[in-house]
């Protein structure tokens, strides 16, 4: 399936989330999280609006960081979404090509977690 075709599977906050990290829009980012939402990135635990803004300013929009979406699947009443990764970021160590999972979990219309992995 293309990316175009992946992401029409994708619906609300988690669309808004894709949509925001490739646009740049912080605000939208942001605003697809609910205020007492925990993000795991690998090994790095943020809980909270506020940290995981500060996380995505540097680690995301910071870095110019591009998904390019590979696969939607359903797992256990959660969205897994699987990505290709670029941008300016640091590759020392990393794979290439980047491919990682993000793993959601949805609460009244907003995301409530995110983990993100290999």
């Amino acid at each position: 399936m293309r990316q175009s075709e992946q992401i029409k599977n994708l619906e609300g906050p988690i669309a808004r989330y894709v949509n925001a990290v490739n646009s740049g829009s912080q605000e939208d980012f942001s605003a697809s999280f609910t205020a007492d939402a925990v993000v795991v990135d690998v090994d790095c635990e943020l809980r909270g609006i506020d940290a995981i803004t500060a996380w995505a300013s540097a680690d995301i929009f910071g870095a110019e960081v591009q998904f390019d979406v590979l696969d939607v699947s359903e797992r256990q009443g959660r969205t897994v979404v699987t990505v290709r990764i670029d941008g300016t970021f640091d590759r020392t160590g990393l794979p290439n090509p980047l491919v990682m999972k993000h793993e959601f979990g949805v609460a009244e219309g907003k995301i409530a977690d995110l983990r993100i992995g290999f």
